[in-house]
């Protein structure tokens, strides 16, 4: 089944969790993912929360495979800013494999903050976020189809 950001939006936790669990790392991505995040999955709060959120907070992402590292889309205007380190290793979720954003070595404001992704459809990517070790929330990263 391929899947969109607004399925994804309305799924539930367990739901997310099984994608997750049974989707392939895939390819590091390059370029502008657009970014939702996805909060209390398959509720009416999730689509408020990710407007907003979109809004006044995250647009996205930028990766560049070659540095292996990625930039983040925040606030309105968009800056490209909080620099992470990008890989493969195995995910904290189910030590599978899957594409770790790691800011522990290049943010002083995201340094305890982990994301791993794993690709769900064709330039779709599903993600968690961790504070420390502890799951945070999921989100979304949607690339234009090449």
């Amino acid at each position: 089944m391929a899947f969109d950001v607004a399925q994804l939006m309305k799924m539930s936790q367990a739901q997310l969790d099984e994608l997750f669990r049974n989707s392939p790392a895939g390819n590091i991505p390059r370029g502008e993912g657009e970014g939702t995040v996805i909060i209390d999955p398959g509720t009416e709060l999730t689509n408020i929360v990710a407007k907003f959120a979109h809004i006044f907070a995250w647009q996205g992402k930028v990766f560049d495979p070659e540095s292996g590292e990625l930039c983040n889309k925040i606030l309105p205007p968009g800056i490209k800013a909080i620099i992470a380190s990008v890989y493969k290793d195995k995910s904290w979720f189910d030590e599978r494999e899957c594409i770790v954003i790691d800011y522990s070595k290049t943010s002083l404001v995201a340094h305890w903050i982990r994301d791993e992704i794993r690709e769900v459809a064709p330039a779709l990517y599903l993600g968690i976020v961790y504070w420390d070790e502890d799951k945070l929330i999921n989100f979304a990263l949607a690339f234009p189809e090449a």
